[in-house]
């Protein structure tokens, strides 16, 4: 069997990872793609998988448009060559009109229900969309997505990245941190050329953040590109963590996790590190779902977050496991299945 994964933001690489390499263990052949964003490229030398670098990410929405109409072309010329059984990707939005197109089966992976333009894009064009229950359905049906090809499942996508996790108790020594304080808070700011997100990539909701609690903590910011680089720099008590790195080990060692984002948000969460996401848009369901747990705070209040952030720190093990499906081996079912293929 042929399958083709496309990679268009950094977390899908260690969401892909143990699918990539179980196929590959299967004697199954898997094209990888992945356009120019974030730390994909390195991410994929990382690990060491070989991959397929087409197009790159657009600012604007001029720029989008036009950067997204050039990788489909790209991919189209690729794929019709190579004739993969089947396809997977999350939130591509260039693999379903691709797939699509050329009558190729598609997994579709999802968790982000308001992202409308990419949805209504997508959707409807999937053979299989895989999305966490706790997403309302009907939010996706109003983009055209087919109630009888949406397969839900208990959890969120993290879960996927830490099947095979080993963590590295002296990531800090590692890293060569030189930390002066006792606790440690792990920041990352927000995904602000996310075309779902109207904000400004000079700025950052946690910079009035950080201008507190650097006297409380040691903080290491990940930003996600240059422009946010900048804002944190000039801190005594703010060292700027450059992917790739191990960020599992690093959040699961910290004593707290404060994030603009929401994937490295929800994988702190799973963890047990204590969490609190100052997202400045529409919180997501599955960031609500570990809200519920009480496995996450949530406030955009500045004031708010300095005084959970300063208590938190404190009471990192009140933890309870989450009981969640296994979402490997629902993704690796629904590829077989959607290929025509016996597993």
């Amino acid at each position: 069997m042929k399958i083709w994964i496309d990679l268009t933001n950094a977390p899908h690489v260690r969401f892909f990872k143990n699918i990539i390499e179980y196929f590959q263990n299967q004697g199954d052949e898997v094209i990888v793609t992945g356009r120019k964003f974030g730390d994909i490229h390195r991410l994929m030398d990382s690990y060491g998988f070989e991959f397929i670098s087409i197009g790159k990410h657009g600012v604007t929405l001029g720029q989008k448009l036009e950067e997204s109409t050039l990788r489909a072309h790209e991919l189209s010329k690729l794929i019709i060559k190579e004739k993969p059984d089947v396809a997977i990707s999350k939130h591509s939005i260039e693999l379903p009109r691709v797939t699509f197109g050329l009558d190729i089966p598609s997994v579709y992976v999802l968790d982000n229900e308001h992202a409308l333009a990419a949805n209504k894009l997508t959707l409807p064009l999937c053979n299989r969309i895989i999305m966490p229950q706790v997403i309302d359905m009907w939010t996706l049906l109003k983009v055209g997505a087919d109630p009888n090809k949406i397969i839900s499942y208990r959890g969120t996508s993290e879960i996927i990245h830490f099947k095979n996790f080993e963590y590295n108790e002296n990531i800090f020594e590692d890293l060569d941190l030189d930390l002066k304080k006792e606790k440690t808070i792990l920041m990352r700011p927000e995904p602000s050329l996310a075309s779902y997100l109207d904000a400004d990539c000079r700025k950052s909701v946690l910079k009035p953040v950080v201008d507190v609690l650097e006297k409380y903590a040691n903080i290491l910011v990940i930003p996600r590109f240059k422009e946010q680089e900048k804002i944190f720099e000039g801190y005594e008590n703010v060292t700027i963590i450059k992917p790739p790195v191990d960020t599992s080990s690093l959040m699961k060692k910290c004593d707290l996790m404060i994030g603009a984002g929401g994937t490295m948000n929800r994988e702190a969460a799973i963890l047990g590190t204590p969490v609190i996401s100052c997202y400045p848009g529409t919180t997501l369901s599955v960031d609500q779902f570990y809200i519920d747990q009480n496995l996450m705070f949530r406030s955009v209040d500045v004031p708010s977050i300095i005084n959970i952030a300063l208590k938190s720190m404190v009471n990192k093990d009140q933890y309870h496991k989450l009981e969640t499906d296994d979402l490997f081996e629902l993704i690796i079912d629904n590829i077989y299945d959607v290929a025509g293929k016996k597993r």
